[in-house]
């Protein structure tokens, strides 16, 4: 009998902003007939270019790209809505024999994708308003003391200053009646169907953040704070990327709470954290290949197309 023929091949690129993802999904994506699946939280939303870094039009005409620009600003899209948005989209690039290549910096919607989320309960924007309200009076310590009462083994895992995964645990217990460690125990839905090729960049990160500052630069130089003045009068603080990097110091700025050499600065500084808090996630993520440099390197892009075709070659 002939060999069963194995699961195709999944490709999923990552890396901390500014370390050419992009750059090296389009290489790739070029070389093998593949087609691109957003994975940034922000680039999924309309309306908002300058500050998202997403793909140019000339870039989205080279090869096939999917979930950019699908999202009403108003609106907001989970990473569980991502992960079944998302593996439609697989299938859909699957059933056409082409390689889909899974790229973008938002690490939980990423792991949402391939290894699924446990079942938890709806987001209710109510409680995690009460809990922000009381972060901001009392600090993260208090959420945190909060969520040992409630979960200790969930708080042992869940570092005191993180305030979003504080909420959203604390949002678990008390809407579940259920310890959130006791639902991590049940595991997830991972993806099926597929053989997973996760592939990491890792610059120099002096080099790294330098790339960082100059972009953060050219974002203000060519209109971040125009466009985030249109999408105030338009929407007010109704519209959700305006809380993200870059923006929200835009938004400061138009509110004369801050300078303009001001903004810039802490938009440099928010993007430099940022970086290194992606890297510590996906330094946790299983079995990445990484490679020493940005994506846009020629060196690199031709290490990457090597280590892809030899997983082909696999099939």
């Amino acid at each position: 009998m002939p060999p069963e023929k194995r699961e195709p091949l999944l490709v999923a690129v990552m890396g901390p902003t500014g370390s050419g993802k992009t750059a090296l999904s389009l290489a790739l994506a070029e070389r093998f007939g593949g087609e691109i699946v957003n994975c940034d939280s922000v680039a999924m939303y309309r309306e908002v270019e300058i500050g998202t870094a997403k793909p140019g039009l000339a870039e989205r005409a080279r090869v096939p790209h999917h979930l950019l620009d699908f999202v009403d600003l108003t609106s907001y899209i989970t990473a569980g809505k991502y992960a079944r948005l998302g593996r439609q989209v697989l299938e859909e690039i699957k059933l056409r024999g082409h390689l889909p290549i899974v790229v973008g910096g938002t690490g939980l919607y990423l792991r949402a994708l391939i290894e699924g989320l446990f079942p938890g309960p709806q987001r209710s924007e109510e409680l995690r308003d009460r809990l922000r309200q009381r972060a901001q009076n009392k600090g993260s310590a208090y959420l945190h003391r909060l969520l040992h009462r409630l979960d200790p083994a969930a708080a042992g895992r869940i570092h005191g200053n993180d305030t979003p995964k504080l909420i959203r645990a604390i949002e678990v217990c008390l809407a579940s009646r259920q310890k959130m460690s006791e639902m991590w125990e049940r595991g997830r839905d991972s993806l099926k169907g597929f053989r997973i090729l996760r592939v990491g960049l890792s610059p120099d990160r002096k080099a790294l953040y330098e790339r960082i500052n100059d972009r953060a630069r050219r974002m203000f130089e060519f209109g971040l704070v125009e466009e985030t003045r249109c999408l105030l009068e338009n929407y007010g603080d109704t519209a959700r990327p305006l809380a993200s990097l870059g923006y929200k110091q835009a938004v400061q700025a138009l509110g004369g709470e801050i300078d303009p050499q001001a903004a810039l600065s802490a938009a440099q500084q928010a993007h430099r954290n940022y970086a290194k808090r992606q890297m510590t996630w996906f330094r946790r993520e299983p079995e990445v290949v990484w490679f020493a440099g940005f994506g846009d390197d020629p060196a690199i892009q031709r290490k990457a197309i090597e280590h892809v075709q030899e997983n082909l070659a696999t099939d």
